[in-house]
Parts: structure tokens; C-alpha cells; sequence
């Protein structure tokens, strides 16, 4: 089996959040290489359940076979963590005592220059966490219109210069059809003026984020996901996000905020008649970041932020 290992993002500070114990059902939402998983595990002991999450089927086999020495306490389930509630009640599983959301792309889908996710190596355009469904980003980038590709740029990248590289690649895919990523990396460079080219990221970050987020409906997962969570956690149950963009980060905190609100009623009324009670206390008034220990250690953390919550009886 090829190698998948993944550096677990602020794991002291997961496990600070989560809270794991004895006896308690987890699930990892985003399982990746199992590192986070792996240290849920093992404070959980003797007897916690981990269930594991991933679209991707390399990520599931290299989890697999890293926690393969927890037994039946480790149980992975192929999917998106959108349908996690559907993926658990397949096991029977109708409560979680925590839930953890690592988003966003691991470092060995970005390493891989055949998942088609970096700029930096050439690699077939691709970009699906599950090589096997839906539309590559090349389907996408060949056939959308110019103003879906701008809206894509522009809304999931955050590119200020969304528009003339939405108008570049249609120009240029009428002579030859986008397939590989540094054709598509390229592009855009040439299409950004030097002089508004950052130094700190590679000019295409953002466009490849966008186009990933699409191929993936990466910001509905979420919106599912942190619905069916908070949903499904028991009272006294926590729940610990990790994103690594604006985007991701606007949603977690917005969903965290509405679940502790209770209250739906509009602000003009002057009292509460939705009778809605509170579902979360939020642990995190403002987002953890990485320490600088970890940020030596790897940069990519720099982005992360965690956001974390406690079930209440609602």
C-alpha cells in the first residue's frame, strides 16, 4: 500500500476540546491518515469507540492499517461526512459523544501530483477526494460558462481577478482542452499582473481552491455536517472544527453561534415566541490557532482554525 501519512493539525488542542473517555463514541468525520483518530483512540481507553469517516479510499486503507492495533474499536466508514448521520445509523449508531471535522484537503491528496489538487507538480486536473464519483475539476473548467467559472473563482477562491481568469480559460480551452494542472497553473499566472502577485502563496491558490471546493460541494458538506452533529451529540458532548479557510471558518461560526442562541425570532420583536432553546454552549469565543511550536513544525498549520462547542440537553 502507497504511503499516506498526514501530520495531525493541533492534536493537543483537539484533545483539549474533544475530551475523549472510557467508555465514549467518536466520531472523525474527516479521517484522513487516522492521525487525530489514533490520539482519540488511545485517551479513550480501554474501551472507546472511533468511527472514522473519508471519501477518499487510500486514506480509509492507510487509517486501516495504522489503527489496526485498536481492533474493533476502530471502525471506518467510507462517504462524505455530510451523510454522516445516514453512514452511522447504518451501524446502529444513533447518538456520538463527540464529533470531530478536520476540513478542508490533506497533505498527501495536495503531495500527489495524480489527485490533481497542486499547482506546483503537473498532475492530471482532477481534485475529487473520492477518485471514483463526480465531475474533475477538468469536466468543470472544459465545460462550465464563463460566468459559472467566475463565480466559482470568485465566491469559493476569494479571486479578485476571478473574471479575466474565467475569460482566459474559456479563450484558451477553445484550442486545446485543459487536462493537466500546470496548464491550468500557468494560465493563471500569466493572467494576474506581476505587480499583484503575492509573495507568500503561489498565484493559482486561490483559483485551485475554488475549483476544488466545487468539484467537492465541499461548504454543503459542512452545512450538513454541522447540522447532523450537532444533532446527533449527546448532551455533554462536545464537537471541535479545524478549518483552514474564510469561507469554512464563516459557516462553523455561524452554525455554532445560531445552535447556542436558541432563539429564531426576528431581532425587531421584543420578546422570544419560537420558544427555541439553546442546543450548544461555544467553548472557543474567538478561534484557537496554532502555536508557534507547531507552526516550525508545519507551516501549513498556519491557516487552521478550531472552533469547539458543548451539547446541551436542548
Amino acid at each position: 500500500m502507497e504511503s499516506f501519512s498526514h501530520y495531525s493539525v493541533m492534536a493537543a488542542e483537539v484533545l483539549q476540546y474533544l475530551a475523549p473517555r472510557s467508555g465514549g463514541v467518536y466520531l472523525d468525520g474527516t479521517l484522513g491518515a487516522g492521525g487525530h483518530s489514533e490520539l482519540i483512540l488511545e485517551a479513550s481507553g480501554p474501551d472507546g469507540l472511533v468511527y472514522g469517516i473519508d471519501r477518499d479510499p487510500s486514506a480509509l486503507a492507510a487509517a486501516s492499517q495504522r489503527l489496526e492495533r485498536f481492533g474493533n474499536r476502530f471502525r471506518p466508514l467510507r462517504g462524505s461526512f455530510g451523510d454522516l448521520a445516514d453512514l452511522l445509523a447504518s451501524q446502529g449508531v444513533g447518538a456520538i459523544d463527540g464529533l470531530l471535522l478536520d476540513l478542508g484537503v490533506s497533505s498527501p491528496q495536495l503531495d500527489r501530483a495524480e489527485r490533481g489538487f497542486s499547482f506546483r507538480a503537473d498532475g492530471p486536473l482532477d481534485m475529487r477526494m473520492d477518485p471514483s464519483q463526480g465531475d474533475t475539476a477538468a469536466d468543470l473548467v472544459n465545460s462550465l460558462s464563463e460566468r459559472e467559472l467566475e463565480r466559482a473563482i470568485k465566491e469559493y477562491g476569494e479571486e479578485r481577478w476571478a473574471r479575466k481568469i474565467a475569460q482566459r480559460i474559456v479563450t484558451a480551452r477553445q484550442e486545446r482542452p485543459f487536462e493537466t494542472t500546470l496548464q491550468l497553473a500557468e494560465l493563471v499566472e500569466r493572467t494576474i499582473p506581476r505587480r499583484f502577485q503575492e509573495d507568500r502563496i503561489h498565484p493559482a491558490t486561490r483559483t485551485f481552491q475554488g475549483l476544488r471546493i466545487l468539484v467537492n460541494s465541499e461548504l454543503e458538506q459542512v452545512e450538513q455536517g454541522l447540522q447532523a452533529g450537532i444533532e446527533m451529540v449527546r448532551p455533554g458532548g462536545r464537537l471541535v472544527v479545524i478549518s483552514f479557510h474564510s469561507l469554512e471558518d464563516r459557516i462553523v461560526k455561524q452554525r455554532l453561534r445560531d445552535a447556542a442562541s436558541g432563539c429564531r425570532c426576528p431581532r425587531q420583536l421584543p420578546q422570544c415566541v419560537c420558544g427555541q432553546k439553546p442546543l450548544l454552549r461555544v467553548l472557543t469565543s474567538r478561534p484557537v490557532m496554532a502555536g508557534d511550536a507547531e507552526l516550525a513544525e508545519n507551516p501549513r498549520s498556519r491557516s487552521a482554525k478550531l472552533r469547539a462547542a458543548e451539547r446541551l440537553a436542548g
